[in-house]
């Protein structure tokens, strides 16, 4: 990508100024909580906005796969209101408080998840110089600060001292704690060929060309193996056990009502966004627009195009490509998911992390 661009793009100066302009008016402490209060304000919003746009788009999908029409009543034809609708109904809905639960724990669960959430959702890289959350190692917090999800599922299962929500609860830790292994053998394959674990970095080191194609057909099967683990660790179908209405009612959220219930439907959700938005950033350039060599024309009206844009047409790609299978594959037996883990997927993720290292210590990729 042209220097010039990446510097127009660069939204670090716009802060810095910003900063400074607040010092000069109030003591640099007070400065830095004010942007710190924007800043959450202006996340939650992100994270609030995508949610409804999310919903949204999976029903549309669901229903273009069914040969249905979707949402058409509330809004228009095009059902453009229903969701709002839906979160206003579970704004006002009464929280219950379960007689023989733990109220300790059981209060607890649903915070821990949406923690985990906004935790990663503030890691993505959506611009040059847009990352909430910047730090050297910050792939690596990325799988750290989504393993606490874990823990609000286990907990939310467990203290709400319901069978259907315990057997939900313990598909769901033996699902997530199997495929993270694999997610995090093809995050380090990622990590090798790009040489850092600086989110930012990854997306700079792919502005003379994308990871997917730069790691040849052995990042191709990487980003094949992710979105399976990927749509695992979601806890969307196929894999969508701890959820299975057939046999579990709601699974390991079945006892919760109003935002209580809102808190976990919303991280789904947006967890399947910042999957989508890992996906993009190791694979697929992150920010960085589409170049092809020798298209000099191309390449500059590609550079035109704003970072935030790319991200984001990248990652509702990537999210279209996790409901199509999620829509397509019949719900697995819990059996069957965790042996396509420990004897497909795991041995392999494991192959591909071995060929990749091999192909970067003999100069293979570039």
């Amino acid at each position: 990508m042209n220097q010039a661009f990446l510097d127009y793009y660069n939204l670090q100066p716009l802060w810095e100024l910003i900063h400074s302009a607040l010092c000069s008016v109030m003591p640099e402490g007070l400065a830095i909580f004010l942007e710190c209060v924007v800043v959450g304000v202006i996340i939650m919003v992100m994270y609030a906005v995508l949610a409804i746009i999310l919903i949204y788009m999976e029903r549309k999908v669901c229903a273009a796969f069914q040969c249905r029409i979707g949402p058409n009543r509330v809004g228009g034809k095009g059902g453009l209101l229903q969701v709002p609708a839906d979160v206003i109904k579970i704004l006002i809905k009464e929280v219950f408080k379960l007689k023989n639960a733990d109220q300790l724990l059981y209060a607890a669960a649903p915070f821990l998840v949406i923690l985990a959430s906004i935790l990663t959702f503030s890691c993505l890289p959506w611009h040059n110089g847009g990352e909430i959350l910047h730090m050297n190692i910050g792939i690596l917090f990325v799988l750290a600060a989504s393993s606490i999800g874990i823990l609000g599922i286990l907990l939310a299962g467990w203290s709400s001292n319901s069978k259907y929500t315990l057997i939900g609860a313990v598909r769901s830790g033996a699902m997530l704690i199997s495929y993270e292994i694999s997610i995090g053998l093809i995050v380090l394959t990622m990590v090798m060929l790009s040489g850092t674990m600086d989110i930012h970095e990854i997306v700079m080191g792919q502005a003379n060309g994308w990871n997917i194609f730069k790691g040849h057909l052995i990042a191709v099967v990487a980003f094949v193996i992710y979105l399976i683990a990927g749509n695992a660790e979601a806890n969307r179908g196929p894999f969508d056990l701890a959820e299975a209405e057939q046999e579990l009612t709601a699974g390991y959220h079945t006892e919760y009502s109003g935002m209580h219930f809102g808190f976990f439907y919303l991280a789904e959700y947006l967890n399947l966004f910042i999957t989508a938005g890992i996906a993009t950033t190791l694979f697929l350039g992150g920010w960085m627009p589409l170049h092809i060599a020798g298209l000099d024309g191309f390449n500059a009206v590609m550079d035109y195009i704003p970072g935030i844009v790319w991200f984001l047409g990248k990652t509702f790609f990537v999210v279209f490509l996790l409901m199509w299978i999620r829509w397509t594959y019949p719900r697995l037996r819990i059996d069957q998911v965790l042996t396509l883990e420990w004897k497909y997927i795991m041995p392999l993720s494991l192959v591909v992390l071995l060929v990749m290292a091999v192909c970067k210590v003999y100069g293979l990729v570039f």
